[in-house]
C-alpha cells in the first residue's frame, strides 16, 4: 500500500518549526510510513537544513504528486511570503504570523481537496498571528474557521491514554462556570463521534470529578451532584457507554491502565497536567469534529532556543506518526 501524504505548514518561520520539520523528515521511521510535503517558504527551510545540518535536498513543487519521496529529498511547496532582508529568527513578528497563516491555509486545501491524508502541524505563536492581523487565537480556530467547523474538539493523546477537553482557553473560574450538563452531555456525544472516526469503537469514556475527591456529594462543591451526576445519568440511559465523576488524581491512571478508552478533562490544565507530565514530548494534539485530520506537537515555538539546531523533533516525529496511524481510518 503507499504510504500516505501528510502535509507539514512550518509554523512560525522565527520559531523551531522549520528545525523540527527537517529532521522529522529525515528521521528514517518518517521515511518509512509517511510521503511528506512541507509547506513553507524556500529560504527559511534552506536555513534550517543548514542550521541543523541534515543531508537533505530541497524540491520545490506545486502538487504531492508531483514530489521526489526518495531519501534525502525535502518536498515543500513555496509560498514565498517572508522577506528575508527584515526577517529574523527568535523575533515576534507580524510578518512570520501571517505567514504561518498562510502555510496552514494551504495545508486545509490540500486536506479538503483530498490531495493528503492528514496534516501534522508546527507550533505557531499567538503574538505574532495578531501582530499579523490574523483573527484567530491559535490552531484550532484557524482549522475551525477553514474547515466550516463550529466548535472543533481537541483530543490529546499519549501512549495509550485520550483525553478530550470541555474548555480550554478560559480563565479557571470561568471554565468552572461552564460545567454545566448540557454543555457535557453535547460534549460527550460529540466526543464519541470523534472516536468513532478515528477508529475507536469499544470502550467506555470517563469524565473527570472537578473538585477534589469529586466534590465528596457535595461536601466540597455541588458541581458534581447538580451538573456531572444528571449529565451521565442521561447520556447512560441513551445508551452511551461513559462513566463518572471519577475524581481527576486517578481517573488518568485508569486510562492509562486501559479502564477507560478516554477521559473528558473539565478544564484546560486537568488534562494538560496529566498527558504532559506522563511523557511531555509525545504529548499529541489531535482536532476531531473536523471533515479533515489534523495531528499537532503539543508545545510553543520556542523562541529562545529558535536558531541553535537544539530543538527536539520528538513531538513532531510522534505527530506524523499518529496522522499515519489514524489516517487510514478516518472517515
Amino acid at each position: 500500500m503507499d504510504k500516505p501524504f501528510i502535509a507539514i505548514p512550518t509554523g512560525d518561520p522565527a520559531g523551531i518549526g522549520p528545525e523540527i520539520t527537517v529532521k522529522a523528515v529525515a528521521d528514517t521511521d518518517v521515511f518509512n510510513s509517511a510521503r511528506c510535503v512541507v509547506i513553507g517558504d524556500r529560504q527559511i527551510m534552506q536555513n534550517a537544513i543548514d542550521i541543523v545540518r541534515k543531508p537533505l535536498e530541497l524540491k520545490c513543487i506545486t502538487e504531492p504528486e508531483e514530489g521526489d519521496y526518495r531519501p534525502g529529498i525535502l518536498n515543500l511547496i513555496d509560498l514565498n511570503t517572508i522577506d528575508m532582508h527584515t526577517f529574523k529568527i527568535g523575533t515576534i513578528d507580524g510578518m512570520c504570523g501571517k505567514a504561518a497563516y498562510k502555510y496552514i491555509e494551504k495545508s486545509v486545501e490540500l486536506a479538503m481537496a483530498h490531495k493528503v491524508a492528514a496534516v501534522a502541524t508546527t507550533p505557531v505563536n499567538k503574538e505574532a498571528l495578531r501582530a499579523g492581523g490574523v483573527p484567530y487565537i491559535g490552531h484550532t480556530e484557524i482549522f475551525g474557521a477553514l474547515t466550516h467547523t463550529a466548535d472543533p474538539l481537541t483530543m490529546f493523546e499519549v501512549r495509550n491514554m485520550r483525553v478530550f477537553f470541555l474548555t480550554r482557553h478560559v480563565s479557571l473560574i470561568k471554565a468552572c462556570g461552564m460545567v454545566k450538563k448540557d454543555r457535557i452531555i453535547d460534549y460527550v456525544k460529540r466526543c464519541l463521534k470523534v472516536l468513532e472516526k478515528l477508529g475507536v469503537a469499544e470502550g467506555t469514556m470517563a469524565v473527570a470529578g472537578l473538585n477534589p475527591h469529586s466534590g465528596e456529594h457535595g461536601l466540597f462543591g455541588n458541581e458534581e451532584v447538580d451538573e456531572v451526576i444528571p449529565a451521565v445519568e442521561e447520556l447512560q440511559k441513551e445508551g452511551y457507554a461513559v462513566e463518572g465523576p471519577i475524581g481527576a488524581d486517578s481517573v488518568f491512571h485508569l486510562a492509562l491502565t486501559g479502564k477507560f478508552n478516554s477521559v473528558l478533562s473539565l478544564y484546560h490544565d486537568q488534562g494538560h497536567i496529566a498527558t504532559k507530565t506522563l511523557d511531555f514530548e509525545r504529548t499529541i494534539a489531535i482536532t476531531g469534529g473536523m471533515p479533515i485530520l489534523r495531528t499537532s506537537v503539543d508545545h510553543g515555538t520556542a523562541m529562545d532556543i529558535a536558531g541553535k539546531g537544539i530543538a527536539s523533533e520528538v513531538s513532531m516525529v510522534e505527530a506524523i506518526r499518529l496522522a499515519v496511524k489514524y489516517s487510514a481510518k478516518y472517515r
